[in-house]
């Protein structure tokens, strides 16, 4: 498993897609926090020395650069042909779920520890410098790590299912869209007859989850939340997986 995870690791940094991904990222958050004026996010305008630009403008970056990363992971497998060659290796199907599911969060942990530097700048911008919530922000970190976590293994169920890595690719990104936001919206909408229902909507989107998390409150509730949806579409993959022996 770990030669497989390996393998997957250094064939994301062989490419141009690896370092792309982590580029557009800090791109795109840096831009929000410190270059373009008249919003919210920008850090210097706003006055507010906080990171709750990068934990909110993060998520929605990530729901279409992880399915960019886990789009190849099983299509172009599948495509090829190859597939058959990776699944009479000595691992399990679950195991080769697991390796390709950890190469992809690697990858997304790589991109966060440049965030880093956001993190010291805003730290040093603070009245006096050092007066931040860093417990609260490392909770947030952490809240964020949770959701990627989810978005590659619904990017690698995705994969596991087509041998197009455009369709795989499409397929992920509205998955990870209704899931964060889409039950959220429905949530909305029904709660104007209130009842039951449309908290049960809520608790099954990403967004209220999240929202808590991002706030640096880890709740137990949150974090099973996430390991259950990670697990439910890695297990799905396994499936996916088995069903070729059948």
């Amino acid at each position: 498993m770990l030669a497989l995870l390996k393998k997957e690791v250094n064939s994301f940094l062989s490419s141009l897609i690896g370092y792309l991904v982590m580029a557009v990222f800090l791109l795109s958050v840096g831009l929000f926090m410190w270059i373009i004026p008249g919003t919210d996010f920008n850090v210097i305008e706003n006055g507010y020395a906080n990171l709750d630009t990068l934990f909110l403008i993060a998520p929605w970056v990530f729901m279409f650069l992880i399915p960019a990363i886990t789009m190849r992971s099983f299509a172009e497998e599948n495509k090829t042909g190859t597939i058959e060659l990776l699944l009479t290796r000595p691992l399990n199907d679950l195991q080769i779920v697991m390796a390709k599911y950890s190469a992809g969060v690697l990858l997304v942990l790589f991109s966060l520890v440049p965030t880093l530097i956001y993190f010291i700048s805003v730290y040093n911008l603070a009245s006096p410098p050092g007066n931040l919530d860093t417990g609260g922000i490392a909770g947030s970190y952490l809240g964020l790590l949770f959701l990627c976590s989810g978005f590659v293994s619904i990017g690698i169920f995705s994969s596991a299912i087509s041998n197009n890595q455009i369709i795989s690719f499409i397929l992920a990104v509205t998955l990870s869209f209704i899931f964060h936001i889409g039950f959220d919206s429905l949530s909305s909408l029904s709660s104007v007859n209130g009842g039951f229902f449309p908290s049960l909507l809520s608790q099954i989107g990403i967004n209220s989850h999240y929202a808590s998390m991002s706030r640096g409150v880890i709740d137990t509730r949150d974090v099973i939340y996430f390991i259950t949806l990670t697990a439910f579409f890695l297990l799905l993959s396994k499936f996916i997986l088995e069903k070729r022996k059948w």
